[in-house]
């Protein structure tokens, strides 16, 4: 089952921020995930910016899953997304 990506206002500024490299990289690393994203994802221990987290590289992309969704939240640098 496919799930329709969804990014988050803060989320698009998030990735707009990245060099080019880094942007094409995490969007094809989503849709690959998105064909199957409980198999990728890591649970969050706390739900302040999300429930599932997916590790590509050094970024990590925050996101929940609503119905068929699959909605971005926030993308950032491991050493700044938690704070």
């Amino acid at each position: 089952m496919s799930y329709d990506l969804i990014y988050t206002r803060r989320a698009a500024r998030d990735i707009a921020r990245l060099n080019h490299e880094t942007q094409l990289r995490i969007k094809g690393k989503l849709e690959q995930y998105r064909l199957a994203p409980f198999q990728h994802a890591e649970k969050l221990v706390t739900s302040e910016l999300g429930s599932y987290r997916f590790r590509v590289g050094d970024y990590r992309v925050i996101f929940d899953i609503q119905d068929n969704s699959l909605i971005v939240l926030r993308v950032g640098h491991r050493r700044e997304i938690y704070r």
